[in-house]
């Protein structure tokens, strides 16, 4: 007699199900037991077979029970990575935390600091947000560098770091460049040479130094007639500043002409007076 292919899938669905609930039991059941031993020796088991959620919650059971013992590192570090293998970098890092600061000194430490430091990098959000877990992984990835230098990690570590880095320059660029997107030139002008000076490396430096003349130029152009010629003159000046570093500068046309209006009013105001 022939079984359908419809039979065939449901046998075989029905024969999944009665495994997984055989395994299902023996787990449950491994959860009550009071054997510290083979709840060790399963939670690598899991671990190893990429099931790190119950890999987790056994590690979880025994974290205490081995504390202070020869495997006690070992199994603090695993119940770390279990969370990070879920992708759970907020708790990973946490006991990766724990765990420096219980065993500091165990051979296992060296990629305990490493994956915290990783683990706020991959819990750093895009630029427009919050950079709390940037700055925690750019400290995390300086110390771990400072205390394992010749560390086999140290490659992926600056890289990260500079990545990481890269992010603040443009958070402080998007921020500062917000204050004259909006028309707030006196405010911009500040953000922007405060970013300057906090990043004189920055990529954006060229169009940041060019913002800052422009500002000047628009905040002097809406000034009260006692503030006009102080202003228009702050803004020669910017302009001097500019076209010194940046002779060829892309923004060089538009520079002249904010240069020219400033010296043509700075001119007028002289022959009122």
């Amino acid at each position: 007699m022939k079984i359908s292919k419809l039979n065939k899938t449901g046998i075989f669905v029905a024969f999944l199900l009665v495994i997984v609930g055989v395994s299902c039991s023996k787990y449950e059941k491994l959860l009550k037991s009071t054997d510290v031993n083979l709840k060790y020796q399963k939670a690598f088991e899991y671990y190893n077979k990429e099931n790190y959620s119950r890999a987790a919650t056994l590690f979880e059971q025994i974290v205490t029970y081995y504390r202070g013992t020869a495997k006690g590192d070992s199994v603090m570090l695993y119940y770390a990575k279990s969370y990070y293998g879920q992708s759970d970098y907020t708790m990973a890092a946490y006991y990766f935390k724990s765990f420096t600061e219980i065993y500091g000194r165990s051979p296992l430490a060296e990629e305990a600091y490493y994956l915290e430091a990783y683990c706020h990098y991959k819990l750093s959000p895009r630029t427009t947000l919050d950079q709390e877990d940037t700055y925690l992984s750019i400290q995390k990835f300086k110390e771990f560098i400072q205390l394992y230098p010749e560390s086999s990690y140290i490659p992926q570590s600056k890289g990260h770091l500079a990545e990481l880095e890269d992010k603040l320059v443009e958070k402080s660029y998007i921020n500062a460049k917000l204050y004259f997107d909006l028309g707030y030139y006196k405010a911009s002008t500040i953000a922007l040479r405060n970013s300057i000076n906090e990043y004189p490396e920055t990529k954006y430096r060229e169009e940041m130094m060019f913002l800052i003349l422009k500002s000047n130029f628009l905040l002097a152009e809406k000034s009260v007639p006692e503030k006009r010629r102080d202003r228009f003159q702050e803004t020669v000046d910017e302009y001097y500043a500019f076209v010194s570093e940046f002779p060829e500068s892309k923004f060089k046309k538009e520079a002249e002409k904010i240069f020219s209006s400033s010296r043509t009013v700075i001119g007028e105001i002289s022959n009122d007076k």
